[in-house]
């Protein structure tokens, strides 16, 4: 589960971690209610207003709506004019953020609507740096990955200049060792009383990542003021989906028109579904059959335009709900039913297929192939129903009936 910048900064801030202040706004009456008080409360004239999205590269995005406005603004109209002046600026900004639609490298080209801005405090910037830390799969422990080209895509680092990234692993038993943050700030160049305030945050921050079950928090840039003070100018947390029990506060966070309708949709039907964007839907039982199924369907020259698994317990109306999900997928142009019966029976996933074939129609050719516990009945079932269905007798039989039929 994803989060919003201000969120993600409303929990480093209830831990200590520096943050800028600042306010969100829904509504552009809130966005200059929210300028004043920070001017006043911060000492400086400046203020920045930031789009909330769940994607990167904002400050490089515009809206489709308005090509001249960026994701993230800086007002320096305060400067000269004062708090009047600043109003005014967010105000035209504002109303042409919200509710507009930003694209940037990460959200493709159809973008995300604006629901919210964030106001926030201008910073002296003396440098920008990149923090993160992040769950390392391969060991199964929280990595602290730095860099000094802050501001820049880590992915473009990462390819152009691999040796610009320093990373420090991270006992779980004891935490980040000070040894650990005295010697990214070294490799860092961070000094004097910058360095010691960076040894304090990075510290902070890989604490919090570990109470708070987080898959990633990333920081970029994360600037040292002129004051020689670390702090977090931007803020991306991602969560654990299957700890989230033992967070119900930032579970409530969760955003669902940031994420894709189809996802919340499988989502709350207790289905596991990640849309792609292939063109053969896949519906199968079992992760490991899953991925099985996507890379023979790659492997015999299709793509796949889902993850899909019902589950070893899956109903018929979560059969059909997983149906009706592949279904109004626009670019879906065959569905493969790959299903082994263990848990599940052939039977019950048969009967979810023809109830959801006669609930939602059939535009797109349907290859089923069936395995396992009461395969015959299964079968018989679908045969009976007289729907126009090809059956497969192995899974690379199946993926390639239905590369076929999409062609």
């Amino acid at each position: 589960m994803k989060i919003h910048e201000y969120q993600a900064k409303q929990l480093m801030a209830a831990r200590g971690i520096p943050v800028p202040m600042g306010r969100m706004a829904t509504s552009v009456d809130e966005a200059v209610a929210a300028v004043r008080p920070l001017i006043e409360e911060s000492g400086n004239p400046v203020v920045v207003v930031k789009s909330q999205i769940h994607a990167g590269g904002r400050g490089k995005g515009t809206f489709k709506e308005h090509p001249d406005v960026s994701g993230v603004n800086v007002i320096t109209d305060g400067v000269e004019g004062g708090p009047s002046a600043a109003e005014q600026a967010v105000r035209d900004l504002a109303s042409k953020m919200l509710g507009s639609t930003l694209v940037t490298i990460q959200t493709g080209e159809d973008g995300k609507t604006v629901n919210r801005v964030y106001i926030e405090q201008g910073i002296d910037i003396a440098r920008e740096l990149y923090l993160a830390v992040l769950l390392d799969r391969a060991t199964g422990r929280n990595i602290v990955m730095a860099s000094t080209e802050g501001g820049v895509e880590i992915e473009k680092v990462a390819e152009e200049t691999p040796e610009k990234i320093v990373r420090a692993e991270i006992d779980p038993a004891i935490g980040l060792a000070s040894f650990q943050a005295n010697e990214l700030a070294h490799v860092l160049a961070i000094s004097g009383d910058a360095a010691r305030s960076f040894a304090r945050f990075v510290k902070a921050l890989s604490t919090a990542a570990t109470e708070l079950d987080t898959d990633l928090i990333e920081i970029n840039p994360l600037v040292i003021t002129t004051a020689d003070q670390v702090m977090a100018l931007d803020g991306k947390m991602a969560f654990d989906d299957n700890a989230l029990y033992r967070h119900p506060d930032i579970a409530e966070m969760r955003d669902e028109t940031e994420e894709d309708p189809s996802e919340v949709a499988a989502k709350n039907a207790g289905l596991n579904y990640i849309k792609l964007d292939g063109t053969i839907g896949c519906m199968v039982n079992g992760a490991g059959l899953a991925m099985a199924t996507m890379d023979t369907i790659k492997h015999v020259g299709g793509e796949p335009a889902n993850f899909l698994d019902v589950g070893g317990g899956a109903d018929e109306e979560q059969v059909t709900q997983a149906f009706q999900i592949i279904t109004q997928d626009p670019n879906v142009r065959g569905i493969f039913v790959n299903i082994f019966g263990g848990i599940m029976r052939c039977d019950v996933i048969a009967t979810g297929i023809v109830q959801a074939v006669q609930n939602v129609g059939l535009e797109v050719p349907l290859v089923v192939r069936l395995e396992g516990t009461n395969v015959k009945r299964g079968n018989q079932i679908i045969e009976e129903s007289d729907l126009d269905v090809v059956s497969a007798d192995s899974l690379r039989d199946g993926a390639e009936k239905i590369l076929e039929l999409t062609k």
